[in-house]
C-alpha cells in the first residue's frame, strides 16, 4: 500500500471519529458509522480496530467517558445526574459502576479528588488511538508571523510532576471563577519553560490569564507576569491539545530551518481559543507561538 492510499484510507476512519465527536449524545449505530467511511457494514467492526487499535465500543465508551470526566474536574456548574444522561447512561447508578470501573473511583469521589494517574493510565489507549488515526499533518503554509504586544497576565506555575497538572489546572480555574477572569473575558495562555524534562520533577509550564489588574498575593500562588511582545511564528492547532509536541516540532524541526528565521530567547507558548468539553474536542482550536527574532 503506498503513502497515499494509506493515508485516504485514515482520513476515512478520521471522518468515522469525527463524527463520533460531533454525535456522542446520539445513538451511534455501527452500520451508520461504517456508511459514514463508505466501509462494508460486514467488515467494519473488525476494520475499526485494527486500525484504531481498541474496539468500536470501546472508543465510543473512552470518548464518552473522557467528556464526563473533564465536566466533573473542570466544571462546578454540572450535575453528576447531567453528566451521567449526557454521556447516555439511563440512571446515575449505572454510570456510577461504569465510571468506577473504568477510573477506579466513584464519580462523586472523582469530582472532589481526582487520581489523575490512574485517570491518564485509563485514557491511554484513546490518546494512542488519536495519535495513530487523527494526528494532524501540518504544512508551511498554515504558519503565519504576527507581531504581538506585551500581554500582562496572571501566573499560575505548574512544577513537578506532569501527571498532576490536573490539580493545577483545577486550582487555576478556581481561582479564575473567584477574580472573575472567566475564559470569555480574559484570554488563556500557557508557557512551555520545561515541557520535556529529563526528570519529572523538572516539569514546569505557567498557566496564564490575561489581565491588566493589580495581583494581590493570596493562597492560591498567582503572581502577575507579562508574555513579552514581538514577533511570532503562529501555528493553529485544531483538535485536542493534550499534546502540542506535534505541532512544536513541526515548528523547530521543518518550519524554522526553511523559514530564515531564528528563534528569540523567549519560551514557546499557546494561546487556548476554544476548550474541550465545551466543545467537541476535534473542533477545539489552539494558536502556538514561537517567539522569533
Amino acid at each position: 500500500m503506498t503513502n497515499a492510499t494509506l493515508e485516504r484510507y485514515l482520513a476515512r476512519m478520521r471522518r468515522v471519529l469525527d463524527h463520533i465527536d460531533r454525535h456522542i449524545d446520539d445513538e451511534l449505530d455501527a452500520e451508520a458509522l461504517s456508511g459514514v467511511a463508505a466501509f462494508s457494514k460486514y467488515h467494519f467492526h473488525r476494520q475499526f480496530t485494527a486500525t484504531v487499535g481498541i474496539s468500536l465500543h470501546r472508543y465510543v465508551q473512552l470518548v464518552q467517558m473522557k467528556r464526563a470526566s473533564y465536566r466533573l474536574a473542570f466544571r462546578d456548574g454540572a450535575t453528576v445526574t447531567g453528566v451521567a444522561l449526557d454521556a447516555g447512561y439511563q440512571t446515575p447508578e449505572a454510570f456510577a459502576r461504569a465510571f468506577r470501573q473504568r477510573f477506579g473511583q466513584a464519580p462523586r469521589d472523582f469530582r472532589c479528588a481526582p487520581d489523575w494517574a490512574s485517570w491518564l493510565l485509563a485514557l491511554r489507549p484513546l490518546k494512542d488511538a488519536r495519535t495513530i488515526t487523527m494526528q494532524n499533518v501540518f504544512t508551511p503554509d498554515q504558519v503565519r508571523i504576527v507581531d504581538v504586544p506585551d500581554t500582562m497576565v496572571a501566573v499560575m506555575q505548574h512544577r513537578g510532576d506532569a501527571a498532576r497538572l490536573g490539580a493545577t489546572i483545577r486550582r487555576f480555574i478556581a481561582w479564575r471563577r473567584a477574580a472573575r477572569l472567566t475564559p470569555g473575558t480574559s484570554a488563556t495562555f500557557t508557557i512551555f519553560h520545561n515541557p520535556e524534562p529529563a526528570r519529572p520533577e523538572d516539569f514546569h509550564v505557567d498557566l496564564c490569564a490575561a489581565t491588566r489588574r493589580a495581583i494581590p498575593a493570596g493562597p492560591h500562588g498567582v503572581t502577575p507576569g507579562v508574555i513579552p511582545g514581538g514577533r511570532c511564528a503562529v501555528l493553529r492547532v485544531i483538535g485536542s491539545s493534550d499534546d502540542l509536541g506535534p505541532a512544536a516540532t513541526f515548528l523547530y524541526r521543518d518550519w524554522l530551518p526553511s523559514s530564515g528565521e531564528e528563534a528569540r530567547d523567549v519560551p514557546l507558548y499557546c494561546q487556548r481559543l476554544t476548550f474541550f468539553p465545551d466543545v467537541p474536542e476535534h473542533e477545539a482550536a489552539t494558536d502556538l507561538f514561537l517567539p522569533l527574532r
